[in-house]
């Protein structure tokens, strides 16, 4: 009897630290392009480094990251931190950093911005992009780890999702406020806008039209910066109305107190809007990250010439070459178009180093995660409620055109039928796994029809062209 107890505790206790998807992932996107010098050993380096630098342990296995004043932490850094712990599978350092994260929140349910070491807040209420952040962190930390141990992480995100709905976005316009207690329409933040974030909060909450809005809104709001104010290329401004134009309560914001420029905040979006695109294939964010990427191929002459900030009129402001500004630009140029330009992009990045700067070694571990195929979209992020909806699954396929394989990324245990241009099924699988392979070698050059189907009988098609 004590040793069949013994069995079971061991296999309870192997089952609670198991996980999904250990590092790396190694995925290959299922749209844009791929760095051919990407090496998951640059990311694993990376954050070796930055765990390294900037992780400090608190008491009752808590964990804080260090910011530019290292005795102070900000919910920014918390957030950054989970994402780079769930999806490098550090599952003692997330649990930590959502603990001390938790420990910190005000009345809405969000994170006190500053803290003061392990203790008390010295900067009152939320910033938006920490609560995204987090928030999807830890629907990746329900993908990696299942939410039956002593953190319900799908509970968790449920809830912080919930509070940045009911706080953090402006009633009836959908524009994100840049924080709990302030913002909206009269002054919003380009960088924190992350429209696949939002893709995923509403299959995983059930509420996909209001996040899918969310997401509408958010490239209104870009593509009205980009337009009002005659900016090149993707070069937004750090702060800025809903209608694109400057806010005039920006002062004392971003370069020249003005919110006018592409500096330290605006920097982040290529990064961001990239995911949209790399994830979901959305037309917009191929059309933003094209912008963007083109500005450092064409105008500017390539990675090596990137400066940390511009007016959107294109002119240099900056006067420094470092990981926030050349990162976003290269996971911009994975929806580029342009092979060489993003191989020289990962290469720069990997080049520089500055691994006591807080923001330049957390952006550029986040950064070459998505680069190296480590920053993915977990398959529990296009399911909703535990429920195969294929209705609402993101099911994508690469390459299309296609010589001969393709491979089909859709929900495991669905069925996928390959039906040839004379209506044969010619090919019929069960997934065992989120990407299959499937062989059309053999078969002759036109348009198939790929129908994945689930249990209900539900099903969705698409086109691949066999050239």
């Amino acid at each position: 009897m004590k040793n069949l107890l013994f069995v079971m505790a061991f296999l309870l206790t192997a089952e609670s630290q198991s996980q999904t998807q250990p590092f790396p992932a190694n995925k290959v996107h299922g749209n844009g392009l791929m760095a051919s010098p990407r090496n998951s050993l640059d990311a694993q380096k990376n954050y070796d480094t930055w765990k390294s630098n900037f992780v400090e342990s608190c008491s009752n296995k808590r964990y804080r990251v260090k910011f530019d004043n290292t005795s102070e932490t900000v919910s920014e850094g918390i957030a950054y931190g989970m994402l780079l712990s769930a999806y490098m599978a550090d599952k003692p350092l997330f649990d930590g950093l959502w603990l001390y994260y938790k420990d910190h929140v005000n009345a809405n349910g969000v994170m006190n911005w500053k803290i003061k070491g392990c203790s008390e807040a010295i900067g009152s209420n939320g910033a938006t992009d920490a609560e995204l952040d987090a928030a999807f962190a830890l629907i990746v930390a329900d993908y990696q780890w299942a939410s039956t141990g002593d953190i319900n992480y799908k509970g968790d995100a449920k809830t912080l999702i919930s509070a940045i709905k009911n706080y953090e976005i402006e009633a009836n316009t959908l524009v994100l406020k840049p924080g709990d207690q302030f913002g909206g329409s009269q002054i919003t933040n380009i960088s924190y806008f992350s429209p696949a974030y939002y893709r995923a909060f509403g299959v995983f909450t059930n509420d996909v039209t209001f996040w899918s809005q969310v997401a509408a809104k958010a490239y209104t709001v870009i593509n009205n910066n980009l337009t009002v104010n005659n900016a090149v290329g993707g070069l937004v401004s750090d702060w800025c109305e809903a209608s694109g134009a400057y806010s005039a309560i920006a002062v004392n914001y971003g370069y020249n107190r003005q919110g006018k420029a592409y500096t330290y905040d605006a920097a982040r979006t290529p990064w961001r809007i990239a995911v949209d695109y790399i994830w979901y294939g959305t037309a917009e964010a191929k059309t933003y990250s094209k912008k963007a990427s083109d500005f450092v191929r064409v105008n500017l002459g390539g990675t090596l010439n990137i400066k940390d900030g511009y007016n959107q009129n294109g002119t240099v402001v900056g006067s420094f070459h470092n990981a926030t500004f050349i990162g976003a630009f290269a996971c911009a140029a994975m929806a580029g178009e342009d092979q060489q330009h993003l191989d020289a992009s990962y290469n720069d990045l990997k080049t520089v180093d500055e691994p006591n700067n807080y923001f330049h070694q957390t952006l550029k571990t986040l950064y070459s995660l998505l680069l190296t195929g480590n920053f993915y979209l977990p398959i529990n992020a296009t399911l909703s409620n535990d429920t195969f909806d294929i209705e609402k699954s993101t099911v994508t396929l690469y390459p299309n055109p296609s010589a001969d394989r393709i491979t089909i990324n859709a929900p495991g245990q669905s069925t996928i039928s390959i039906i040839s241009p004379s209506g044969n099924v010619i090919h019929q699988q069960k997934t065992i796994s989120e990407n299959t392979e499937i062989n059309l070698a053999n078969q002759s050059r036109g348009i198939y029809l790929v129908k994945i189907s689930n249990s209900d009988f539900k099903s969705i098609t698409k086109k691949v062209i066999l050239k």
